[in-house]
C-alpha cells in the first residue's frame, strides 16, 4: 500500500498541515522539521497524488460548510460546529464559506461545480440527506459530522452516540434503577430524519431492555407547558421515575430541573440525573450534572483533516466514532428504593 500524507506526517511526528507546508512552500518551516519531513518522505517513498499536485497551484483555500438553519435547529449548539470548523480550518490556511439555506443542495452544487471551494464539510447530516448524495454524485472532497444511513464512499465522523447511549444506561442500570427515562429533542427533529438524536434514542432504548429496565421516553418541543407536560409523562403517576437522562438543549434541561424542584424531588437522592451528548456546560446547573460531554471540537476538527487529505490526494472513504467519556458532577446516586 502505498504512503500517505499522514504516513509522513506520523513519521517525521508533526501534523499533516506542516508536512503540507513542507511540501508546497506555502508558508516557511524550521529547518530541523522540514529534514525529518525530508527524511520520511524519502523512507516511505511517499509520492503526492498526481491529480492533487497538477491541481496545487488552483487551489481556492476556501471549504464549504453546509448547515442548513431549519425551523427546529438549536442555533448555539449548530454555531458551535461551524465555528469549530472555520477555526479548524485556519491551520490549513482555509477559509469556509458556509450555506445556511435549507434547500442546501442547490447552493452546494453551485460553489462545487464552479470551483469556487476546494472541498465540502457537512454538518447535521439526515439519515437520508440530499446533500450527501450531491456530494457522492459529483466526487468532490468532502467530510461529514454525523452518520447517514448509507456511508459508501464517504468520510465521515461523529461522536459514537451509541455508545454514549449505553453509558448513561450502564450508569443508571449499576445503580439500581429500573425504571428510567429519556428527554430527548422536538418530536420534529427525529421526524425529518436528524441521525444523531435517533442514533441516541435506538440505543438508549435497546440498553434499557437488555438490562431490564422499564423506559420511557418524551420528545417535548421547547415550550414550558411542553416540557412540564412531558415530566409528568416521565415521573409517572407515583413518582415511580428514579432515573432520567436529558439529550436536549440546556434550556429544556434546566426547565425540567425545575419541575423537578416544584415536585419535591431532590437530585439524586430521589432522582439520578444525567445531560448526555451535550455541547453546554453542565456545571453551572443547578445542580452541575454528570455529562457526556459532545465536544464540536472534536469532530469538525478531523473531519476537516480527512477533507484536506482527500484534496491533497491521500484520503479514503472511513467511519470515524469518537468514543465518549463520562464526566461526574454528583447528580447520580444508587437507587434509594
Amino acid at each position: 500500500m502505498a504512503a500517505t500524507i499522514t504516513d509522513v506526517a506520523r513519521a517525521a511526528g508533526v501534523s499533516i498541515s506542516t508536512v503540507s507546508y513542507a511540501l508546497s512552500g506555502k508558508r516557511p518551516i524550521g529547518e530541523k522539521t522540514r529534514q525529518r519531513i525530508e527524511a520520511a518522505v524519502a523512507e516511505l517513498g511517499y509520492t503526492p497524488n498526481a491529480g492533487a499536485r497538477a491541481l496545487a497551484g488552483r487551489r481556492t483555500y476556501i471549504l464549504a460548510v453546509t448547515e442548513p438553519l431549519r425551523p427546529d435547529t438549536y442555533t448555539p449548539a449548530h454555531m458551535a460546529f461551524v465555528l469549530a470548523t472555520a477555526t479548524a480550518a485556519r491551520a490549513y490556511d482555509y477559509d469556509v464559506l458556509l450555506l445556511t439555506q435549507e434547500e442546501a443542495a442547490g447552493g452546494l452544487h453551485r460553489v462545487t461545480t464552479s470551483r469556487i471551494v476546494d472541498g465540502v464539510i457537512v454538518l447535521d447530516v439526515l439519515d437520508h440527506d440530499e446533500r450527501v448524495e450531491l456530494v457522492r454524485q459529483l466526487g468532490v472532497p468532502a467530510a461529514l459530522v454525523g452518520i447517514p444511513e448509507d456511508t459508501e464512499g464517504l468520510a465521515c465522523v461523529d461522536l459514537d452516540f451509541a455508545a454514549a447511549a449505553t453509558l448513561a444506561v450502564d450508569r443508571l442500570a449499576d445503580g439500581g434503577h429500573r425504571v428510567v427515562g429519556l428527554l430527548g429533542h422536538p418530536a420534529s427533529v427525529y421526524e425529518r430524519g436528524s441521525n444523531f438524536p435517533i442514533r441516541f434514542r435506538d440505543a438508549f432504548v435497546a440498553r434499557a431492555q437488555e438490562r431490564g429496565l422499564e423506559v420511557r421516553l418524551a420528545t417535548p418541543d421547547r415550550t414550558i407547558p411542553a416540557v412540564r407536560a412531558s415530566m409528568a409523562e416521565l415521573l409517572g403517576s407515583g413518582h415511580d421515575l428514579t432515573g432520567l437522562v436529558m439529550h436536549c438543549e440546556d434550556a429544556v434541561q434546566m426547565r425540567a430541573l425545575d419541575i423537578l424542584r416544584e415536585e419535591g424531588l431532590d437530585v439524586p437522592r430521589d432522582v439520578s440525573v444525567i445531560s448526555a451528548a451535550s455541547t453546554f456546560d453542565t456545571s453551572s446547573f443547578s445542580p452541575p450534572l454528570d455529562v457526556i460531554p459532545l465536544v464540536a471540537e472534536e469532530s469538525c476538527s478531523r473531519a476537516v483533516e480527512l477533507a484536506i487529505a482527500q484534496i491533497t490526494g491521500d484520503g479514503e472513504p472511513r467511519v470515524e466514532l469518537i468514543p465518549p467519556r463520562y464526566v461526574e458532577r454528583g447528580s447520580t446516586a444508587p437507587c434509594a428504593t
